[in-house]
């Protein structure tokens, strides 16, 4: 096989590859612990994995805390795991309105600035000074996926989402790649709602 035809194949096989369908994440409220957060509300108890989620090593797990802000509570919050260096807090916008809180648009991690929230469970209780976020739309995936997609670290981009009789294109997306990541669409629940994403067969695409 010549040069030329090798690149011809290439390119045919990259464009392909683009073409897959994105596996969609729907990130329903959640919370992320510290060790020492975690110790205060489960004493005694280790933190234990109920299901595996995409994303290597992480999963949901069987704890749950109840979220109480100003104006509500939200109970059976699931905790995700492992267990972090901060506590953070992910809620959506119609979940943010209920308790009553100004949760800013931030990625994870991004934290300074962020308001607080009271944390119950069965053996304790404690108030987060920070950590309440809603999550803003991201993509992850590994150097090789980045590659093939042809976005880096930090790029901002448009996602297709198609669903039974609904589409909706998503702007504003981040990119976030690690070789510990695995491709995969982040959306919150209000978001998903606005495009019927929950319905089976729905596909997300990287609009170029």
């Amino acid at each position: 096989m010549d040069k030329v035809m090798l690149e011809q194949v290439v390119t045919q096989v990259l464009g392909e590859m683009r073409l897959r369908p994105i596996p969609i994440g729907i990130s329903s409220r959640h919370v992320h612990l510290s060790h020492a957060d975690y110790a205060c509300l489960f004493p005694g108890t280790p933190i234990t994995e109920k299901k595996a989620l995409l994303q290597p090593g992480q999963f949901a797990a069987e704890q749950t805390v109840t979220l109480v802000g100003p104006k509500g509570k939200i109970a059976r919050v699931r905790l995700l795991g492992p267990l972090r260096n901060e506590s953070q807090v992910e809620i959506s916008g119609s979940d943010a309105r209920q308790l009553g809180i100004d949760a800013p648009l931030r990625l994870s991690g991004d934290l300074a600035g962020t308001p607080g929230i009271r944390l119950q469970s069965d053996n304790g209780e404690l108030t987060l000074s920070q950590g309440v976020i809603v999550a803003r739309r991201h993509i992850h995936m590994s150097p090789l996926e980045a590659l093939v997609l042809g976005v880096n670290h930090g790029d901002n981009v448009q996602v297709s989402l198609h669903s039974h009789g609904r589409s909706l294109v998503f702007g504003d997306v981040a990119v976030r790649v690690s070789e510990a990541m695995r491709l995969e669409f982040h959306i919150d629940t209000d978001e998903a709602n606005a495009a019927g994403a929950d319905a089976p067969g729905s596909t997300a695409r990287l609009v170029k």
